[in-house]
């Protein structure tokens, strides 16, 4: 097996040419990925230990790799997505075609697919793509200080929850990078917020304005999502942040506020890498069902770490102690372990005790 130092990740097609053209002489411990190679010469270096993912190569050369001792997995035929991605998608990624309505896109032409009977090639399709999203996702964590907000996807533009949560993420981005669910409603708003922190809060209280006029996407996700790109368009260059939403939940969109997505089929690996990414700390708008399921999830995981772990800041006293009152539950789990857990009334005290 080849060592760390001598493993290498080739994502393009550039990438593969500038390393060639160092002298390389064995690809061993190389992973390519998703790489067109079909222009390329590769009898003058060695193969034995190099994996290649979804690689497309010249006639004939792939079974010539083979049995030149590489690991070859094929590209998959009849998939309207790239099982192999060594990428996070883009709001431009998902929503093209959306001139032609919301149905014509990428992201709903994935989750039309993934409805169909999950036969054993339509799993592993799956599978090998959430792997390689996966892989995208750790890439762009690396030394960033990302903090997660979770909230409600039911929240619409024009009313104050989301205000506040925009201001939340305007906050937050500007020490760390803002992860969400990716989703509509809060997590829109949040990425939103984001998306304008290297601007006046003017900026983005305008932004929020003329989203309203298109509150929510269960009427029209075309337009819903048509008014989002054009307060990117419009409003100045915004500052990244991270989505992470799944296709499990199909009749929500992504926000186009998250310039990285890292979009999943299977809705549980997306919750448990939304929280290990969430490194700085979480702040928990209300929220319903899918809320409290990460809220929980997320609290065993800082019980049994002990002391040492980043903070959780419920928003909402009224929501987390009455409508839904998971705070005396969490107050007296974390009885021994102050600090861990927080309820405040307001999204400036818990940007507060995540900044500090």
């Amino acid at each position: 097996m080849a060592s760390r130092a001598h493993q290498r990740e080739i994502e393009s097609l550039a990438q593969w040419r500038k390393h060639l053209s160092q002298g390389v002489r064995s690809l061993r411990g190389w992973h390519i990925q998703s790489v067109d190679l079909r222009g390329e010469d590769l009898r003058r270096v060695g193969v034995s230990g190099a994996v290649f993912l979804g690689c497309l190569f010249a006639d004939g050369v792939e079974d010539i790799v083979r049995q030149r001792g590489a690991l070859v997995f094929p590209a998959l035929p009849e998939l309207p997505f790239d099982p192999y991605r060594a990428r996070l998608y883009t709001p431009e990624d998902l929503y093209a075609g959306l001139d032609n309505g919301y149905s014509a896109t990428l992201d709903a032409i994935a989750y039309a697919w993934s409805l169909a009977p999950r036969t054993l090639d339509r799993t592993l399709a799956t599978a090998l793509h959430d792997h390689a999203i996966n892989d995208a996702v750790t890439d762009f964590a690396q030394q960033r200080s990302l903090v997660g907000v979770m909230g409600g996807h039911a929240v619409t533009r024009d009313c104050a929850a989301y205000a506040a949560a925009a201001e939340l993420g305007h906050a937050l981005a500007r020490r760390h990078v803002v992860a969400t669910g990716g989703g509509p409603g809060a997590m829109e708003a949040a990425n939103l917020g984001a998306f304008f922190s290297a601007q006046p809060i003017e900026a983005l209280r305008e932004a929020c304005t003329r989203l309203a006029e298109v509150p929510d996407f269960h009427t029209d996700i075309t337009a819903w999502a048509q008014s989002a790109l054009k307060v990117r368009h419009e409003l100045g260059v915004g500052v990244p942040s991270l989505g992470i939403p799944t296709w499990h939940y199909g009749d929500e969109p992504p926000n186009l506020f998250a310039d990285h997505i890292a979009k999943y089929f299977t809705n549980s690996i997306r919750e448990q890498v939304l929280l290990d990414l969430s490194t700085a700390g979480i702040v928990v708008l209300p929220g319903s069902a899918g809320t409290l399921q990460e809220i929980f999830q997320s609290s065993c995981e800082k019980f049994y770490a002990g002391r040492d772990v980043s903070p959780m800041v419920l928003v909402g006293i009224e929501h987390w102690t009455r409508q839904l009152p998971a705070w005396p539950l969490l107050s007296s789990l974390f009885a021994d372990l102050p600090g861990v857990v927080h309820l405040v009334d307001t999204v400036a005290e818990a940007a507060e005790i995540v900044a500090g």
